[in-house]
């Protein structure tokens, strides 16, 4: 089992970190009093310092206040408690149910791409199609293997200048709403986590600064269509896609909790025939 951070890599100690949670979540001290059945005079002294929370308590902060598992760990680690909830790896026999269902949902997608990706969009499973789509993208071999252990970062591929982003046509539009995506995350995630490192890593790339914050202007035209679409142009073919992101119900694990199930559908019937004509037989992940 994986352990979590250590709590100084996002907190100083338990007290600042139900500070910031209860912050960021917009609780008054009374609030969180009420909902969570805690007296407002505890909840003072956990965040001053002068009394120290259960691991029960802790968790149950948890739940009121809708903290990821992930920052849960950190604040039992604060606290001096061990972690409550693993983090096994996706190829762990323990997630065996939990791989089939996803290798189910990504061959039932096709022959639209379809992607699994962690919390930080590092790539975990793809559907044929989406390697499909991401070797012609790049120029690889048909038959070139596409890593899935967590090494390729999609947010990365898609907004790299050499990478997808040269053939996104609305590149800007989508960098803004890939980039709300990745600061909500680094929000969530609290102060000196890996999301903020990797949202700072996205700002540094050429001409994405000038497009962070900015969002898509809404179209109110009644023909344009009711989502951002991904517009790709290469080799004279032009595709437009939009996307729908599913996450797993009930998680007790982090890496479960984790899990986003990205799949592409097309905004119109020649991106719908394109792909029925190269990825037509359904396929497993791969």
């Amino acid at each position: 089992m994986n352990t979590a951070a250590a709590p100084d890599q996002y907190f100083s100690d338990f007290a600042a970190a139900l500070r910031y949670w209860r912050g960021k979540r917009g609780y008054s001290q009374l609030r969180l009093s009420t909902e969570g059945e805690i007296s407002q005079r505890h909840i003072s002294f956990l965040e001053s310092g002068r009394s120290q929370p259960s691991k029960e308590l802790i968790l149950k902060l948890g739940m009121v206040l809708e903290i990821p598992l992930r920052q849960r760990n950190v604040m039992l680690l604060a606290a001096g408690f061990a972690p409550a909830y693993q983090e096994r790896k996706l190829s762990d026999p323990e997630l065996d149910a939990v791989r089939q269902a996803l290798d189910f949902m990504l061959a039932q997608q096709a022959p639209y791409p379809a992607l699994v990706v962690d919390r930080l969009w590092n790539l975990a499973m793809a559907n044929g199609p989406a390697a499909g789509l991401m070797r012609w993208l790049l120029g690889l071999p048909a038959d070139a293997a596409l890593p899935t252990d967590g090494s390729v970062n999609v947010l990365k591929l898609m907004l790299d200048p050499d990478g997808v982003r040269q053939y996104l046509h609305n590149w800007q539009d989508v960098a803004a709403d890939l980039l709300h995506w990745i600061q909500r995350e680094a929000m969530s995630d609290g102060p000196g986590s890996e999301a903020t490192t990797l949202l700072n890593e996205l700002l540094a790339l050429p001409g994405i600064g000038g497009v962070a914050g900015r969002g898509a202007a809404p179209n109110l035209d009644r023909r344009a269509l009711p989502f951002l679409p991904v517009t790709i142009r290469k080799d004279g073919v032009e595709l437009n896609l939009f996307t729908a992101i599913a996450t797993l119900g009930t998680p007790h694990d982090v890496t479960v909790h984790e899990l986003r199930v990205e799949s592409f559908f097309p905004a119109d019937a020649a991106s719908a025939e394109w792909f029925r004509a190269r990825y037509g037989q359904p396929g497993l992940a791969a």
